[in-house]
């Protein structure tokens, strides 16, 4: 069962995506901000994750530099997921180490097959 890390301090919408990530078949587990996804990403061995990028205490831009910047976490898929789109922002997030981007709220199907695309094997 491969494993995703929710990265998302609102806590109607973490619960609401990690129930609907369950459903389809993933482990989810959660952190309400940037510090505790970045230690996360260490402990719990994720297979990909989904990274809001306007979190508390290390948003979700440095959060994700942090872990691209780790060489043994450099590795994991990160899909941005923001409300705030706004024209760049789909070329911050990847230049901040992004794998890729979507936008909240979020359209489960279309974030589902960026998932799959992502997965390892």
């Amino acid at each position: 069962m491969p494993k995703i890390l929710l990265v998302e301090d609102n806590e109607m919408n973490r619960d609401m995506l990690s129930r609907r990530l369950a459903r389809k078949g993933y482990e989810v587990v959660c952190a309400v901000d940037g510090g505790e996804g970045v230690a996360m990403a260490a402990s719990e061995a994720p297979h990909l994750i989904l990274m809001d990028m306007s979190l508390p205490v290390i948003d979700g831009w440095e959060a994700t530099r942090r872990l691209k910047a780790d060489d043994s976490l450099k590795h994991l898929p990160i899909i941005a997921l923001t409300a705030h789109a706004m024209d760049g922002d789909e070329q911050k997030a990847k230049d901040a180490g992004c794998d890729d981007y979507d936008v909240k709220p979020v359209d489960l199907p279309r974030l589902l097959g960026k998932i799959e695309a992502l997965l390892p094997g």
